[in-house]
C-alpha cells in the first residue's frame, strides 16, 4: 500500500529528518519498490514527478534514509551499485550475480531465522564481546545451468 504524504512527513519528523519534497518523494519511490531498486532506478521512477532532481539528490537522501534506518543498503556480490529495501521486516534475501536482490519467501525467511536460533546468536556475542542488534541473511545464489 503507498505510503501518503502525512504519513511520510510524520515518519521523518520520528526519526529526526526534515521532510523535503526530494526526500519524501524519493522515500515513497522506494517503499512502494519490491524490486531493491539501485539510486539510477529511483532516479528514473521519481524523474516524471520531479524533473530537476540530481542523481546526487538521490544518493544524498538514501544515504540519509539508511542512516536513519529507514531503509536497508544491500550491496551485491561482486561489485555493483548498491540497492535499496524500505521493507524492514525481519526477511532474508536472495543476491544474484546480476546485482538483482529478491525477497525469499516469508515462511523460509522465518524457517531460516528460526534455525539460527538465540543460543546461537548469544554465543557469538559472547565470544566475539559484541551485541547483535539483528540479522540481516543473503543467500548468493546463480540460475542453474540449463541442459
Amino acid at each position: 500500500m503507498p505510503m501518503t504524504d502525512d504519513h511520510i512527513h510524520d515518519l521523518f519528523r520520528r526519526h529526526g529528518l526534515r521532510a523535503t519534497r526530494q526526500r519524501e518523494r524519493i522515500y515513497a519511490a522506494l517503499h512502494a519498490s519490491s524490486s531493491h531498486p539501485s539510486a539510477d532506478e529511483l532516479l528514473a521512477a521519481v524523474r516524471e514527478s520531479d524533473p530537476g532532481l540530481s542523481l546526487a539528490t538521490v544518493y544524498n537522501t538514501l544515504d540519509v534514509l539508511w542512516e536513519a534506518g529507514l531503509c536497508r543498503r544491500l550491496n551485491p556480490v561482486g561489485g555493483g551499485p548498491s540497492r535499496y529495501d524500505a521493507d524492514l521486516s525481519n526477511h532474508a534475501h536472495v543476491a544474484m550475480p546480476d546485482g538483482r536482490f529478491m525477497d525469499l519467501p516469508e515462511d523460509l525467511s522465518r524457517r531460516l531465522a528460526d534455525r539460527l536460533g538465540a543460543d546461537l546468536v548469544a554465543e557469538v556475542e559472547h565470544r566475539m564481546g559484541i551485541r547483535v542488534e539483528s540479522v540481516n541473511l543473503h543467500l548468493i545464489a546463480r540460475m542453474p545451468e540449463q541442459p
